[in-house]
């Protein structure tokens, strides 16, 4: 039988941030460095908001990797399509997908 997972607190998929934040390159930087510092520290739910403000895309793809190796793939995609890193999603999407045609073939 199969360990059954609920879907996490914060739900699937939302990658529609809507417009970004006014921010002027100066104080995108900061943020960035900010967010940097918060990654290098551990603490990824700080840097995630940090680089999704600043639209960080490589800050937001160490995170999905990050998020990846601890098997958290739903995450980890979330970030990938926000980052926008299309390589790293579809290669998720197809690890989903092999997964649904594994679980209809056991059906059969």
């Amino acid at each position: 039988m199969r360990e059954s997972k609920l879907p996490p607190s914060s739900g699937f998929l939302k990658v529609d941030l809507g417009a970004p934040p006014k921010v002027s390159g100066a104080d995108r930087a900061a943020l960035i460095r900010r967010g940097n510092e918060f990654f290098n520290e551990g603490r990824y739910d700080l840097a995630k908001r940090v680089f999704i403000t600043a639209r960080y895309g490589d800050g937001l793809i160490r995170l999905g990797d990050y998020h990846l190796k601890r098997n958290e793939p739903l995450e980890a995609l979330r970030l990938y399509q926000i980052a926008p890193e299309p390589r790293k999603a579809a290669d998720l999407i197809e690890r989903f997908a092999d997964i649904v045609r594994h679980w209809l073939e056991e059906d059969e």
